[in-house]
């Protein structure tokens, strides 16, 4: 038996301005006010009601993409269409509702680290909080408890295992690439599939380092398929994606196969026009009539265990790897070339990553010097603060503070806890990956994760007395922007990011 899995990574960046909490104009998106509707008219909407249309132009049926992949939301984005586009929402959540029962009690969807971090770049706590917040806000969406997660990037290492084992994730997805040995059952050999030849056509188990007893099954995608998906015109139409698939196919063996696909979601209709209905044809029809089993990963893992065991590359410095830099995780923190264009570099890469990293550090003093007066423990009360932002009503804060504070607080105290765990989360989403993804710095999302970090700075100071910005832009300043009229990280700050505080509404 051919298994089919393909997976839709769907994400977009928070977008918007922390002062308000709303999505400011985008001009780069006309005609549409911002890239989020610009990409729900173009994806998230046509996937749920993708047309397959007759020879003669009649629609014969409208497929729910949704029902029939693997796939993942980014939580903000998933926040946004819940507000924006209740009824898309709605159907994203029954597709999944529907494929539990399609899949032996295994959905389709699967939760993400909250606002897509570089998980090996992330300090510990981080590491942790990215996937307690990931895992608590999909289970209050979809309902249940997600048996896989998506790490951003599929950037991973050693130490991103062994938290994920911690959580009780059951799988993740990488890169062939990111594998490095593989052993047999009952073999103490480990085979090396340093050049990518490892086998993605079942799943492998990865043991915990400090408990051999615990581990996480991984499935690698499969590598050409998903490039030719991604990057070259196979969803043109779907029998040249039925071609690849039967062309990955290990006609050698008896034994049932999965055949994998990983990539962004947004391929489906955004970076290629009309996919959805490509990929909906070929789900609908063209797989059953050529004998194909569609599964999700956790139905395949359950009915497959692994039987190889497996170790994942390290990475240079023990940073690991990810599936969109051949050279680790160096996009999100050096000019390794990544993302070039038009002879632009990226050497603000480096100084962008260490002045936040800096400014993170100096937070972090901040909010244990006084959430410790206020906290019985301050990273549980960080890991805990999800549940208040999905559930801010009365009800919502008083469990909220039953369950952490360190005795019963005033309002003004808890005034303070709340901008102290505010302030938490802006440390983390100036590390949203998008602000080093291209290569200037000046771009719209590098820009965010600076407003990010200007509003968490504010709240430092209005919690401490305490004022960073000066430091942290002297070392911005080192970030050299491509474009003359920006000079540095220091001035794009204070062209773009102080403007974008002017917005802010006060009430």
């Amino acid at each position: 038996m051919i298994n089919i899995c393909i997976h839709g990574h769907f994400y977009q960046p928070p977008r918007e301005n922390p002062w308000t909490g709303k999505i400011e104009l985008q001009p780069s998106a006309k005609p549409y006010h911002d890239w989020n509707e610009k990409i729900y008219d173009e994806c998230y909407k046509p996937n749920t009601e993708a047309d397959i249309i007759d020879d003669t132009g009649n629609l014969v049926h409208e497929v729910n993409n949704f029902e029939f992949i693997n796939f993942n939301f980014g939580p903000t984005l998933l926040a946004w269409l819940k507000n924006k586009h209740p009824q898309t929402y709605k159907r994203i959540i029954e597709a999944d509702k529907k494929s539990i029962t399609l899949h032996n009690g295994h959905g389709n969807a699967i939760a993400m680290c909250y606002n897509h971090m570089i998980m090996p770049l992330a300090n510990f706590n981080d590491k942790i909080t990215q996937i307690k917040w990931g895992l608590a806000d999909f289970k209050y969406h979809f309902g249940r408890d997600s048996e896989g997660i998506w790490l951003p990037e599929t950037a991973c290492n050693e130490e991103t295992i062994e938290v994920l084992i911690s959580e009780g994730i059951k799988y993740i997805i990488l890169d062939t690439s990111q594998a490095e040995k593989v052993r047999k059952p009952g073999d103490e050999k480990w085979i090396g599939v340093n050049a990518g030849s490892i086998n993605p056509k079942h799943p492998y188990r990865c043991f915990s380092h400090i408990n051999r007893n615990n581990y996480i099954n991984i499935f690698f995608y499969d590598g050409p398929i998903s490039k030719a998906v991604a990057f070259d015109d196979v969803l043109t139409s779907s029998q040249k994606l039925l071609e690849k698939i039967f062309a990955a196919e290990d006609k050698k063996t008896n034994s049932d196969q999965l055949i994998s696909v990983a990539t962004d979601g947004e391929t489906f209709g955004h970076h290629k026009s009309n996919a959805e209905r490509t990929l909906a044809f070929f789900l609908k029809s063209l797989a059953p009539l050529n004998n194909f089993k569609i599964v999700n990963f956790g139905e395949y893992l359950e009915q497959h265990p692994p039987e190889y065991g497996i170790k994942i590359k390290a990475g240079e410095n023990g940073e690991g790897t990810s599936w969109s830099c051949p050279h680790g995780v160096k996009r999100w923190k050096e000019d390794c070339g990544c993302g070039g264009g038009g002879g632009w570099h990226q050497q603000w890469r480096k100084p962008l990553r260490e002045s936040l990293n800096w400014l993170r550090n100096q937070m972090i003093i901040i909010y244990e010097n006084f959430g410790s007066h206020l906290f019985k423990n301050v990273w549980k009360a960080r890991n805990d603060y999800i549940y208040l932002m999905l559930d801010n009503s009365d009800d919502g804060k008083m469990r909220f503070f039953n369950e952490n504070a360190v005795r019963e607080l005033s309002e003004t105290e808890k005034n303070i806890s709340i901008k102290l765990l505010e302030m938490q989360k802006f440390a983390m989403f100036m590390f949203t990956s998008c602000g080093w993804f291209f290569s200037e710095i000046s771009g719209i999302e590098t820009v965010k994760i600076l407003e990010y970090a200007s509003r968490a700075m504010e709240l430092s100071r209005d919690i401490s007395g305490i004022a960073l910005e000066d430091e942290f832009l002297k070392m911005l300043s080192e970030a050299k922007s491509n474009i003359p009229a920006y000079k540095n990280g220091q001035i794009i700050y204070e062209k773009l990011v102080k403007a974008s505080k002017s917005a802010r509404i006060t009430t």
